[in-house]
């Protein structure tokens, strides 16, 4: 790196230390760990201050679906910005709102027809949280507020949100402040004892369940799932029977399912939404994220008619009063809609299952790696464990895959890519490399 661009990192780095508390960061460790500036992002590529480019193989924390600075999108939000920035939602609307809700609801095939808008994932986890505990109550059913979640689930870190989430490096501080939820077993087809496969570790924890239901039914509002994958408790994967079950078990106990696919939404599990793999819908329905590319902060909640009508009602008490400033921002709803337009004309759940099946092939030094365990692919995200990594592996393969010009960030000893849907068979292929040579760095003694 050239003096004149090394100085030029190291100035943004500095100021950003003394100005920026940065989300989930231990801030003393930016004395051993510097900072990345970036200054630029094009595609799969993300470039810093000294013109080194990495290639973006989480998406930026998941949300950059179709890679950075997408000119249709670009085109989107600027035609909007031109009309109208902003405008509070209560007792007033717009034709971006409108219009995404309605695409929303049919994409959901009208099950899900009622869109209420948020600014991020852990807000669309509070409102669906609320939401099912409030619709119980205008049912004249007050008992039924109490939560379900399941091990290593992961929903935000909000406090309602942490009060389903079951990953302790988020939540134990905290607990105090909780209202906790009942942890039930995890679907992940990791913890098949001898003899099971995923449909057997699915039924398995269908099984515990309905037990908890048969005693505490009448206590309960919600259980909240992330469906298929268990992205931030490190890519746990699951049978999609397990989500036909729990939707058969809700019904018959009077219980909501909420589906959080604010990370395995629009398409990262192979299919629009991850519940459609289980040929069902949820009660409640979680998404952001990739809603608007990665390029403005948007969330929703989607529910059912039968949760909507519970509200309609002439006493002000019975309203859903939650609200946030920016709700159905105009331009984030202009994002969504171009994101959505992407999605039908480039036909981009077809393009990303031939797009995988190629990358498999690619990935294929990796899955043989005898360092690496339970290797595994949900639509468009991979991810394996390492069983001998060190303390503090997953920083010290972060920090050698930003050496070899890879953002790759694991989550304790699980690596995982969950890339832009436009990345190229070459860039794949860089990744693995830069994936197994972060390997070899991140485990010498």
């Amino acid at each position: 790196m050239k003096p004149e661009s090394a100085a030029a990192n190291a100035a943004l780095v500095a100021r950003s230390l003394r100005a920026v508390w940065h989300p989930c960061t231990q801030m003393k460790a930016h004395e051993r760990f510097p900072l990345v500036p970036i200054t630029a992002g094009r595609g799969c590529w993300l470039t810093d201050a000294g013109g080194q480019r990495y290639l973006d193989a989480v998406s930026s924390w998941w949300v950059n679906l179709f890679g950075h600075g997408e000119p249709r999108i670009v085109r989107a939000v600027e035609a909007q910005l031109h009309r109208l920035e902003h405008v509070l939602l209560a007792g007033f609307t717009h034709e971006p709102v409108i219009q995404l809700s309605e695409r929303l609801g049919a994409l959901t095939g009208g099950a899900l027809g009622h869109a209420f808008y948020a600014s991020d994932g852990a807000s669309a986890t509070e409102i669906a949280l609320k939401m099912s505990a409030h619709f119980w109550r205008n049912q004249g059913r007050p008992g039924k507020h109490r939560f379900l979640c399941v091990a290593g689930g992961y929903h935000g870190e909000t406090l309602g949100a942490l009060g389903v989430t079951d990953v302790a490096l988020f939540r134990d501080a905290y607990e105090p402040l909780l209202r906790a939820a009942t942890i039930l077993p995890s679907p992940d087809w990791r913890t098949a004892a001898p003899g099971e496969d995923a449909a057997a570790v699915a039924r398995r924890a269908a099984a515990a369940l309905e037990q908890h239901l048969e005693a505490h039914a009448g206590s309960t509002a919600a259980l909240i799932v992330e469906p298929l994958v268990q992205c931030a408790g490190g890519m746990a994967m699951h049978h999609p029977d397990y989500l036909a079950r729990v939707r058969a078990l809700c019904d018959r106990f009077e219980v909501h399912f909420i589906a959080d696919e604010i990370a395995v939404g629009f398409g990262r599990t192979g299919t629009l939404f991850a519940h459609e793999q289980a040929g069902v819908r949820p009660d409640l329905l979680c998404l952001s994220k990739g809603i608007t590319g990665g390029f403005l902060p948007l969330s929703v909640v989607l529910a059912t008619g039968a949760v909507y009508e519970a509200f309609y009602h002439d006493h002000t008490a019975r309203a859903f009063l939650h609200s946030h400033s920016y709700t159905g921002n105009p331009l984030a709803c202009a994002a969504a809609l171009a994101v959505l337009d992407i999605f039908r004309d480039d036909d981009v759940i077809q393009a990303n299952h031939a797009r995988a099946s190629a990358f498999d092939t690619l990935a294929q030094p990796l899955r043989e790696d005898e360092r690496v365990r339970h290797f595994r692919r949900s639509g468009m995200i991979w991810a394996f464990d390492v069983p001998q990594a060190p303390a503090g592996f997953a920083r010290r393969y972060a920090e050698a895959a930003l050496a070899q010009g890879a953002l790759i960030r694991p989550l304790g000893n699980t690596v995982y890519f969950m890339p832009p849907y436009v990345m190229t068979g070459d860039e794949f292929a860089l990744l693995v490399r830069a994936a197994r040579r972060a390997l070899d760095a991140a485990l010498e003694p």
